[in-house]
């Protein structure tokens, strides 16, 4: 069974301005902020034990540390960056393995849509509005905390919406 609609909504209150403090630090920064993964832990440490049943809160830390060490060796190997890796094992106890499919589905729906509005975005008159953002700068880098962010986001809007 995956997450549950209550779950989902006991979790939303949290992590929409974490969702947006992230996108918005990394498009404007290319940094993802320690304050925001450790803002994301908390988050789940306290909303989850009102969220999931005792024995499915324990189980889901281990996402967390499952997670973080899959990001070290993928931040080791140069593939992604330390504040993306941290923020996926940050968000992972929040999202259900049963739904891992969906997660899969929701991120490359936000990768390619997050990357064709950056890089309009980047060519548009908003460009002028923010032209001090690192991002419009970052050669081949991109922000990936705008699609992490607005995958955890999404998912858990369409768990609590739909289930």
């Amino acid at each position: 069974m995956g997450m549950t609609a209550q779950a989902a909504w006991w979790f939303l209150p949290a992590v929409i301005p974490i969702a947006l403090y992230v996108s918005w630090t990394d498009l404007s920064r290319m940094k993802i902020t320690n304050k925001a993964v450790l803002a994301l832990i908390i988050a789940y440490a306290v909303l989850g034990l009102f969220a999931l049943p005792f024995e499915t809160y324990l189980w889901h830390w281990t996402h967390l540390a499952v997670m973080l060490l899959i990001g070290i060796l993928l931040n080791a190997a140069g593939v992604m960056g330390a504040g993306d890796a941290k923020f996926i094992a940050a968000a992972s106890p929040m999202v259900a393995l049963a739904d891992l499919r969906l997660i899969i589905i929701l991120l490359a729906a936000s990768l390619l849509g997050g990357f064709a509005t950056h890089r309009l975005a980047k060519r548009s008159p908003l460009r002028k509005q923010v032209p001090h953002w690192a991002s419009w700068e970052a050669g081949k880098r991109f922000p990936m905390g705008f699609p992490l962010s607005m995958t955890l986001l999404f998912y858990l809007l369409l768990v609590a919406i739909y289930r």
